[in-house]
């Protein structure tokens, strides 16, 4: 390279006899040494953009080894310029959909927010380990960054949602392109409960699994409910129609929306009529955190409305759901796995379960079965009055 041009060679061959990739790139390190040396910042920081507009120029037509290239140089270049020109350059990568990976990743997780922040939400070239290594290890406000992201997949969110504090977390909650696991929408309405604007966005998500709404709805403050009501962005209609209701109706209106609980109760319901509906069903069902295929089993095994056996799951004391279990006369396994799955739906801790084995063997399913009496009179005439306020606003 000539010493005082200020471009870089790129020697790869012709069409018709391409160098070989180790030899092109021994040659542009070679050059680049050169160019390096003895320049200052502005120069080298020239030189990178110079570099920059010859790869979005011919990006399209360059192969997998030309590519690797142009990340090497990149990222060498990157280490000899100050922060403003690193802004400079992560902005330009952000917006192009084939940028050098390595070179993009160095950048996202740059402590810099002014260089890392266009790439961490607009960048298609970091994967999921940058996005969470970042997540982990930088500023909030790079987790803000992150949350804006287009698409943002399950272990990504788990982190914003733990660590994030409340301008991530609404922004995460708030993002229709984030998905999020059991673990980051139980932390999310846990967080809501002393948090309204977050409320807000976790209620309007349309794919909240259901069991997590309920305990959303039952958390909220008589206000947050009002601003449930009057909140008017599509979904305004089903949420008055929810809100005017008491919880109870809350759990119908949504059973009868969920896809999942219909396939759910179908399975259950096919077991029940062959007859090989079993306490066993009920014990696998909880533990493997199937809410709605347990309270369709509880019901049918305590012959109790699925309403009255989902107000024990998500708001009664862990006692009720022992005069429930002890009425079928459940082994204490079954038991523990179904008080297992009440205290992960409300995000509460596990509870004694010593005293609850003790409570439950001292207590005689004659007992229970009277007890029971009045729990399914009670369901019954709450769901009718449920029914038929519902059909009387139709």
């Amino acid at each position: 390279m000539p010493p005082n041009t200020g471009t870089v060679i790129i020697r790869g061959g012709s069409a018709g006899n391409p160098a070989a990739p180790d030899q092109t790139r021994r040659s542009l390190i070679d050059e680049l040494d050169g160019a390096i040396s003895g320049r200052n910042i502005a120069s080298r920081a020239d030189m990178l953009r110079r570099i920059t507009d010859l790869f979005m120029a011919g990006a399209g037509r360059f192969d997998d080894a030309q590519r690797a290239l142009f990340d090497d140089i990149m990222g060498r270049l990157v280490e000899e310029i100050d922060k403003s020109a690193r802004a400079a350059f992560g902005a330009r990568l952000a917006a192009l959909a084939n940028a050098p990976r390595r070179v993009s990743r160095k950048l996202a997780l740059d402590d810099s927010i002014e260089v890392a922040g266009p790439l961490l939400t607009h960048s298609d070239q970091l994967d999921d380990d940058t996005l969470v290594a970042g997540a982990r290890t930088k500023s909030q406000d790079h987790l803000l960054a992150i949350s804006r992201r287009k698409l943002i997949s399950e272990c990504v969110t788990d982190v914003l949602v733990k660590r994030g504090d409340r301008q991530v977390v609404v922004s995460a909650a708030g993002n229709a392109g984030a998905r999020f696991s059991e673990f980051g929408y139980s932390t999310l309405v846990t967080r809501s409960k002393d948090h309204d604007e977050l409320a807000l966005a976790v209620w309007q998500r349309p794919e909240v699994p259901r069991q997590h709404m309920l305990a959303l709805f039952a958390a909220a403050s008589d206000a947050v409910r009002c601003k449930f009501e009057a909140l008017d962005r599509g979904k305004a209609a089903a949420v008055r129609d929810l809100v005017k209701r008491a919880s109870d109706q809350v759990q119908t209106s949504a059973r009868e929306r969920s896809a999942d609980f219909a396939k759910e109760q179908a399975e259950v319901e096919a077991l029940h009529r062959d007859k090989q509906l079993t306490d066993r069903h009920l014990q696998a069902f909880a533990e493997a955190d199937r809410f709605d295929a347990t309270a369709v089993a509880l019901s049918l095994i305590c012959d109790m409305p699925i309403g009255g056996v989902e107000r024990a799951l998500v708001y009664e004391h862990s006692d009720q759901l022992l005069v429930l279990a002890k009425s079928a006369d459940l082994p204490w396994p079954a038991v523990r796995a179904i008080l297992t799955l009440q205290a992960a739906s409300r995000r509460e801790p596990l509870p004694d379960f010593d005293r609850c084995r003790a409570s439950y063997g001292r207590l005689k399913v004659e007992t229970a079965r009277t007890a029971i009496k009045f729990y399914r009179l009670r369901a019954q005439a709450i769901d009718t009055a449920s029914l038929n306020s519902r059909s009387e606003s139709r």
